[in-house]
C-alpha cells in the first residue's frame, strides 16, 4: 500500500505520523512511504534519516495525499479538504463530535476515516489515546503553574509553596490517564491535590497508588462546585470516548472561582468540560474570562513535540500495518478492537456518539463494511 506522511499544518504543531523507525517497519512489510518534505525536522527527525528508512520524500501536500492511506497526528485542517479523496483511508486523530465542519468535509469525501481516540484494547481502554493522554496530563500542570504567574494573568500562587507558605490547591476532575498524570505532577511538586472521579473503584485504585499524597473524592455536581470554587487551579481531565464533553464546569461555576485562578481544560479536544471553554493556540494559549486564566489548547501534546511523537507511533505501528497489509474493509472487519475507530466511512457516520451529537443516522459499522 502507498501511505503518505504529511507535515502537520496545525498551529504550532511539529508532531508527525512517521518516525524513521516507523517508516522502517512499514517498508519492510512492502509497503511505500512518502513523506513531506522537512516534515520532521524540527524535532529532529530529518529528511535524509526517511531516506535511509526507505521513504520517498515529497515537496507538496498533493503529492503526499495521492496515497492510498494517510498517516498524521492532528485532525485534517480546512486547508486539506481539498486533498482528500473518495475511498482513501485517514488515520489521525479526529475529534468529530465537536466539530461539525470537519464531519461535513470528511463526509463529502467518502474517506474511511478512522481514528486514533475510538481504538479500543480489550480492557476497554484507548491505546492510541493513551499516549498522548499521559503526555497532556503531564504537560496541564507545568501550564497551569506557569499560567498561575502574574505576568500570565495568574494569582501569583507557587504550587508547591514555601517553608511557612501554604502551597497551591489543585483539583483535578477525572481520574484517567490525564488525571493521573497530571496528579503525579502536582504531587511531585508539592501542590495540595484533589482527584475527582465518578467511579468508586477508580478512586480507590487512586488512593493505593499514591498512599494519601492527595484526596479522592466522588464527583458529583455539589462537589465539583465546592472543591473548584476554592482552589487554584482545575484540571478538566474528563473522556467520554468519541462524545462531546459534558460541562461540567458552569459559566456560574467560574464566576465563584478565585480571581487569577486558572482552568486547564484538556478535555477541549472533545469540546472542553467548562462552559467558558473555547479552543486556543500554543502561539496564544491563554485567556482570561470571568478574572479567570483559561488555558485550553487543542493540541497540548505538540508542546513536547518529539517526546509525543516516539510514544504515538510506538502505539500506531501495529495498527498502521494491519490495515495496509490486509486493506482497510478486511482489518476492521476481522478486528473488533480496532473497528470502533472507524468514525466515517464512505459518507456514512459509523460512531453512534458523532452521531448523536451532531444530529446524523448512525450506521453500524460492521454493517456497512459488509455491503461494500
Amino acid at each position: 500500500m502507498k501511505i503518505g506522511i504529511p507535515k502537520e499544518v496545525k498551529d504550532h504543531e511539529y508532531r508527525i505520523g512517521a518516525t524513521p523507525a516507523m517508516v522502517k517497519a512499514l517498508k519492510k512489510g512492502g509497503h511505500e512511504i512518502l513523506i513531506q518534505k522537512g516534515g520532521g525536522s524540527k524535532i529532529g527527525f530529518e529528511d535524509e534519516d526517511y531516506k535511509k528508512a526507505g521513504a520517498e520524500i515529497v515537496s507538496s501536500p498533493k503529492e503526499v495525499y495521492a496515497a492510498e492511506m494517510i498517516i498524521k497526528v492532528k485532525e485534517p485542517q480546512p486547508s486539506e479538504y481539498p486533498l482528500l479523496k473518495e475511498n482513501q483511508i485517514l488515520f489521525c486523530y479526529l475529534h468529530l463530535a465537536p466539530d461539525p465542519k470537519q464531519t461535513e468535509a470528511l463526509l463529502k469525501k467518502k474517506v474511511i476515516g478512522i481514528a486514533f481516540e475510538t481504538v479500543i484494547d480489550h480492557k476497554r481502554r484507548l491505546p492510541l489515546l493513551t499516549p498522548m493522554s499521559e503526555v497532556a496530563g503531564r504537560i496541564s500542570i507545568h501550564a497551569g503553574a506557569y499560567s498561575l504567574h502574574m505576568a500570565s494573568g495568574g494569582r501569583g500562587v507557587l504550587l508547591g509553596g514555601v517553608p511557612g507558605v501554604s502551597p497551591g490547591k489543585v483539583v483535578i476532575i477525572g481520574g484517567g490517564v490525564v488525571g493521573t498524570q497530571a496528579a503525579k505532577m502536582a504531587v511531585g511538586l508539592g501542590a495540595d491535590v484533589t482527584i475527582l472521579d465518578n467511579n468508586l473503584q477508580r478512586l480507590r485504585e487512586l488512593d493505593d497508588l499514591f498512599k494519601g499524597q492527595l484526596q479522592t473524592l466522588y464527583s458529583t455536581p455539589a462537589t465539583v462546585e465546592e472543591e473548584v470554587s476554592k482552589c487554584d487551579m482545575v484540571v478538566g481531565a474528563v473522556l467520554i470516548p468519541g462524545k462531546v464533553t459534558p460541562k461540567l464546569i458552569t459559566k456560574a461555576l467560574v464566576k465563584k472561582m478565585k480571581n487569577g485562578s486558572v482552568i486547564v481544560d484538556v478535555a477541549i479536544d472533545q469540546g472542553g468540560c467548562a462552559e467558558t471553554s473555547r479552543p486556543t493556540t500554543h502561539s496564544d494559549p491563554i485567556f482570561v474570562e470571568e478574572e479567570v486564566v483559561h488555558y485550553c489548547v487543542a493540541n497540548m501534546p505538540g508542546a513536547c513535540a518529539r517526546t509525543a511523537t516516539i510514544a504515538l507511533t510506538n502505539s500506531v505501528l501495529p495498527y498502521a500495518l494491519r490495515i495496509a497489509e490486509m486493506g482497510y474493509k478486511e482489518a476492521l472487519l476481522s478486528d473488533p478492537l480496532l473497528r470502533p475507530g472507524m468514525n466515517v466511512c464512505l459518507g456514512k457516520v459509523t460512531n453512534e456518539h458523532v452521531a448523536h451529537d451532531l444530529n446524523y443516522d448512525f450506521y453500524e459499522g460492521e454493517e456497512v463494511l459488509k455491503n461494500l
